[in-house]
């Protein structure tokens, strides 16, 4: 089990809180609105009203030994820039923050987050990315412009073996990992001559433009 801290209980913050709880983890919400708290009280650990803005409250809840604090306090970019540099300095290991624009995520970047949270952005480059790749069912961003990609295999992928594909040395490509979906098992690191099978989910790597070329969205 691990321990969290959510800073900020409206839409954004109570979601993240209530799913950490569902899992089994230990969550403490903060937030200086009533109505928000007494939401939160049954879909967290412990629920605290008030002003995170405070170094002096933030001090005194030990919030160094959390895993990670999650500030999620929406339109008041001060409070969020001040808060987080209070976390900051009080030694925790690992600061999510929600900024309200790029600009503001520069900032908390220099004041001590460890990282940045831009939920409009995010789930709008998911859906383009969904909308424009329709085999991806998942994917996780990384910088230089690799991502790692859930996908349901393309038609032509199917009864074909990873030799036949041969899609590291054609685009730059890796197949990590392969899921039956039947019999759920899971391949890490899959042998080259396993086939692919209409059943399979393929966890692959590579840059953006490189996938979509070897699915042939491209």
């Amino acid at each position: 089990m691990k321990r969290f801290c959510i800073i900020g209980a409206g839409n954004f913050g109570f979601h993240v809180a209530s799913n950490l709880y569902q899992e089994g983890h230990e969550v403490m919400v903060v937030d200086n609105n009533r109505a928000h708290i007494q939401q939160a009280q049954e879909h967290c650990s412990f629920a605290i009203l008030a002003d995170a803005a405070d170094r002096e409250f933030l001090e005194a809840q030990g919030l160094a030994g959390m895993d990670a604090v999650v500030v999620a306090i929406g339109e008041r970019s001060h409070a969020a820039t001040l808060t987080t540099l209070y976390l900051k300095e009080l030694g925790v290991k690992k600061i999510l923050v929600k900024a309200i624009n790029e600009d503001h995520g520069r900032i908390l970047h220099k004041v001590g987050a460890t990282d940045i949270i831009n939920p409009e952005k995010d789930m709008a480059v998911k859906v383009a990315r969904t909308l424009a790749s329709p085999n991806i069912l998942d994917m996780l961003s990384m910088t230089g412009g690799y991502s790692l990609n859930e996908l349901e295999p393309p038609r032509a992928f199917i009864g074909k073996n990873l030799i036949d594909l041969n899609l590291r040395k054609r685009f730059g490509v890796f197949v990590l990992g392969i899921k039956d979906v039947l019999t759920d098992e899971f391949l890490l690191l899959p042998p080259a001559d396993r086939v692919i099978r209409d059943s399979d989910m393929l966890l692959i790597f590579g840059r953006n433009e490189d996938i979509n070329r070897a699915i042939g969205n491209r």
